[in-house]
Formats: structure tokens, sequence, C-alpha cells
């Protein structure tokens, strides 16, 4: 599996863990992508994050929903929810924000279900993230636990996939490219 580190800074901060000791946990799990998160601090607070992570990580760089700081990332990540706030219908969403960020810049969006992966099939995207697979306490709204059934909706996808939700660094997956990993980097 690949692993696609998820640097929540909330969680960080929670635990007392500084950005660069992340990024030395995410690289020595050979992190091939690192998204921050950061749900509560102001553009210009993550855009440093963004820039201290780039001077200290070669992987791809994302962001979650921040996609005006496109120029400091290799991507964006936006969840149904942030995709319903540019627009209500969420194709129409993924080429408005596709346009902002152009064709060279990644972009994923959340799934958590089959019709969701299915409509995802639609856009110009470069992956879904799916899931929750499992319970998790890093993130509040999870719409649904899809467990073992993650893997047989993700294999519907024509995008590639990272699970998310819960999923930890010995989770297998058939049908998964990225596995998604947050809290489980933090001890």
């Amino acid at each position: 599996m690949r692993l696609y580190a998820l640097c929540d800074q909330e969680l960080l901060d929670k635990r007392g863990m500084p950005l660069e000791k992340f990024i030395e946990i995410a690289k020595a799990n050979n992190a091939e992508i690192i998204q921050y998160r950061n749900k509560n601090a102001d553009i210009a607070f993550i855009k440093q994050q963004l820039i201290f992570i780039r001077k200290n990580y070669d992987g791809f760089l994302i962001v979650n929903d921040a996609y005006e700081l496109i120029e400091f990332c290799d991507g964006v990540h936006v969840g149904q929810d942030d995709l319903k706030a540019i627009d209500e219908d969420v194709c129409k969403a993924v080429k408005i924000l596709r346009n902002v960020i152009k064709k060279e810049k990644l972009l994923g969006i959340s799934t958590h279900n089959e019709e969701e992966v299915l409509q995802a099939n639609e856009m110009d995207l470069n992956y879904i993230g799916l899931g929750a697979y499992r319970n998790t306490t890093t993130k509040k709204d999870i719409i649904g636990v899809l467990g073992s059934d993650l893997d047989a909706i993700a294999s519907k996808s024509k995008h590639l996939v990272a699970a998310i939700g819960g999923v930890m660094l010995d989770d297998e997956f058939s049908n998964v490219t990225y596995i998604v990993v947050g809290s489980g980097l933090i001890k």
C-alpha cells in the first residue's frame, strides 16, 4: 500500500507534535503524499505551513479545501460539503475548481458510498478519497462506516482510490491505491 499522510493541524496541536516531527514520521514511512488540513486557521497561517512543508518534504503536497493556495502545493482535496459551497451541483463545482487549479495540479474529492463514487467517475479528478473505513476520533462528521465494503465500492472507481477514515498503516485492500493515515502516524 502507498501512504498518503494526513497532517491535521488540530490533531498536531492536541498531541503537542510540531509540524517538522510529523514530516519526519511521514518521510520515515515513505509517504508519497502529505495533505495539510487546517479547518480553524486563516489563509496566511495555512500558507506559512504549506511553505514549511514544501521546504522539508519532496513528495506531493495537497492542501485541504484552501484551493486559493494552490500555487504553494501540488493539489487540493475537497469534501462533498465544500464542493456544494462552490455549487450545489457537485459536478459543476468540480468543473469550476478544475478551471481554478488548472490541469497540471492534482484534484481529489471525498466520497462516502457507491453513488458518490459513480458520480465521481464522470468528473475530471486525479483521485477520490473513499470512506470512512472505520470510526475515527479525528473527524467528527463521519457520514457512514464502510468497513469491508470499502474495497468492493473502490473497485467501481475509474480514478485512483485513497481509503480514508480510521485507516491504519497495516490495513490492506485490493482496489485501493493509497491508505490515508493521520492519527495512526501520531503516537
